[in-house]
């Protein structure tokens, strides 16, 4: 028994490769250099990405720290 040489997780006994990885590797015969532009394309952020989700979850911390200060505000002046 040993582990898959892919994904290093899976457990075979008389392959190299358990079924997801043979089916990534026979993609991969298939369509060549698409599969990894697709990958690319669609599973690695991009710089500018990150940069937007950092803003908005400081966007986000900001409004709920106002909102908070202006609910203590509100219970202090009842």
């Amino acid at each position: 028994m040993w582990t898959c040489k892919l994904c290093e997780k899976q457990t075979v006994i008389t392959t190299n490769l358990c079924d997801k990885c043979r089916r990534i590797k026979h993609l991969i015969n298939l369509y060549d250099e698409r599969v990894y532009e697709v990958l690319e394309n669609c599973l690695v952020r991009k710089e500018f990405a990150i940069k937007n989700k950092e803003r908005q979850e400081v966007k986000h911390t900001v409004n709920t720290m106002k909102n908070s200060i202006a609910d203590v505000k509100a219970e202090v002046t009842k």
